[in-house]
């Protein structure tokens, strides 16, 4: 999830403009380089205060940076923009794991990933892959003449559509609350594209399910659990730093997305599907 250094950067982070005009005199670039930025569109933010900034540092040749000082005109907060683009990826994704603002600000406004995708599959696969291993657990049947092996490759499949359903519905809810209560709080149309991405993001906490089921133990249920708040909370932490709301809202944007879930996991109950969920009562000898 973390990306860090200036390999990690989106492409125009500075501006070279002011290294050709001050042709060596540092004076002359940051004049320059000033000017470029007033003239710039605002596509990067400040960490520490989320205004938005122009630029993350300056180029002064010769592979001299300077961390551009945040200056914005409404709330300046005289520190750093950006400090991450000199951290190390390992010490950013520390620091996203102990759910960060300014970490996830990082990542999200001023890195550029396009993983979204990729690795909203590989977690409905993880989450798909541990129903499975649910269902196929609590369905032993020592009769040689069971199914056959294409069979239980379509529950694995099952498994995947129920929780890519159960996932939409997550996010459906959330987008909904936020819809709902949008002109009370926000002063500018909310980029529900951008938070789309962010929440993709977020759920990378579901990669921790295989390990979990791996090396399974007595304590499993309770780490399954576990897991789950960990994702909600990274979830929360990336709907605030996105929308830039209070915790309150957050907080009941993640419970609207929880309610709508559960609301479509107890009717695949009701249908009397097995859906493996983390809804799903344990059995007993697991606790």
């Amino acid at each position: 999830m973390g990306t860090g250094g200036r390999s990690g950067l989106r492409p125009g982070k500075g501006t070279a403009e002011g290294v050709t005009a001050g042709k060596g005199n540092t004076d002359g670039v940051a004049t320059t380089t000033t000017a470029t930025a007033a003239v710039g569109s605002c596509q990067y933010r400040c960490i520490e205060c989320n205004q938005e900034a122009s630029e993350l540092y300056r180029d002064y040749n010769h592979g001299v940076l300077k961390i551009t000082i945040c200056v914005s005109c409404q709330k300046s907060c005289q520190k750093p923009v950006d400090k991450y683009i000199e951290y190390d990826p390992v010490i950013i994704l520390i620091n996203a794991i102990l759910c960060k603002a300014q970490a996830y600000r990082h990542i999200l406004f001023n890195t550029k990933i396009n993983m979204h995708g990729k690795l909203c599959i590989f977690c409905l696969l993880c989450e798909a892959y541990l129903r499975w291993w649910q269902l196929q657990d609590s369905n032993q049947n020592t009769d040689p003449d069971d199914f056959i092996r294409y069979a239980k490759e379509w529950d694995f499949y099952r498994m995947f559509a129920i929780a890519s359903l159960e996932q939409t519905a997550f996010f459906i809810g959330i987008f909904t609350f936020l819809w709902v209560v949008r002109p009370m709080t926000a002063k500018k149309k909310p980029n529900f594209i951008l938070l789309l991405k962010a929440l993709l993001l977020s759920s990378y906490g579901k990669l921790l399910l295989i390990p979990a089921v791996i090396w399974e133990h007595d304590y499993t249920p309770l780490c399954l659990r576990l897991i789950k708040v960990f994702v909600l909370t990274s979830n929360f932490q990336a709907i605030r730093v996105t929308l830039n709301i209070n915790r309150k809202l957050s907080f009941l944007a993640i419970l609207s997305g929880l309610l709508l879930e559960s609301t479509m996991v107890y009717f695949f109950q009701r249908m009397e599907w097995d859906i493996g969920s983390d809804c799903a009562i344990y059995k007993p000898q697991d606790f």
